[in-house]
Formats: C-alpha cells, sequence, structure tokens
C-alpha cells in the first residue's frame, strides 16, 4: 500500500514537515509520484517504525543518520557490531526512560490515594501550601 507525505504523517503522530525533513537527510526513503509528490509504502514504514524508537529513546538525529547508513551498508560482522553498539546504547536510554517513568507514575498513584483520602474525610487537607507548617 502507498500512502501520501499526509497519510504518512498521521500514521506516524508528526507532522509533514518532519516526514520532508528525514526523506531531505536520507533518512527515510521515499518514492516520487508522476507530479514529483513523495510517496511512502511498507518499507518506508519500517524504517520510520525503526527512527521513532530510536528517537523516543532520546537518540540524535546524528546517531540516528549513522544507524541508518550502517543498516545501508554491505552486511560485515564490522557493520553488524557497530549497529549492536548503538542498538544497545539505546536500550539503556530505554530501560532509564521507563524507569523514571514508572516512578513518576508510583508518585502520581500516590497523591491520587491522598487526594482520595481527603475528598473521603479521612485525612485533613495538607496540599494547599498555606496550610502547611514548617518543621523545627
Amino acid at each position: 500500500m502507498n500512502y501520501t507525505i499526509k497519510q504518512f504523517a498521521d500514521m506516524f503522530h508528526t507532522t509533514e514537515h518532519t516526514i520532508r525533513y528525514y526523506t531531505d537527510i536520507n533518512l527515510l526513503p521515499c518514492q516520487r509520484d508522476t507530479g514529483n509528490r513523495r510517496i511512502f509504502n511498507e518499507e518506508s514504514a519500517n524504517w520510520m517504525r525503526g527512527i521513532t524508537y530510536l528517537k523516543n529513546c532520546g537518540a540524535s538525529i546524528k546517531d540516528i543518520q549513522k544507524y541508518c547508513q550502517l543498516c545501508r551498508l554491505e552486511e560485515s560482522e564490522e557493520n553488524l557490531r557497530a549497529r549492536y553498539e548503538i542498538i544497545l546504547k539505546q536500550q539503556e536510554h530505554a530501560h532509564q526512560k521507563a524507569a523514571e517513568a514508572k516512578a513518576t507514575a508510583e508518585y502520581m498513584d500516590h497523591k491520587v490515594k491522598h487526594y482520595e483520602d481527603i475528598l473521603n474525610g479521612l485525612i485533613p487537607d495538607d496540599t494547599n501550601p498555606g496550610t502547611w507548617t514548617q518543621e523545627k
């Protein structure tokens, strides 16, 4: 199946500008129709998924470009190891972000319970800074 730039951008929850930028810097492959408009296919979608995941891990555009360039090179053990190192580094970032997100969710769970206890009259409202007391 082929996608227009608008359909493709919508599919990946990004902007058409971002998609154009990715194609212009050779991160994302695309075809051109007879009107020279960008057309995207399943191969493009596979590349975009990889780019999106790397970006979500915190990879820079430069790192993503390096990875994509390595993917386009002839297979070799050196090439495979270089790609592996990039993915390994991004895996570490992904796990770090997941741990931070888990800690944030746990904090928010605690705050929700705290507010529910206040609303249910189980504890006094101590959430207003004007009611805080300074401990000595």
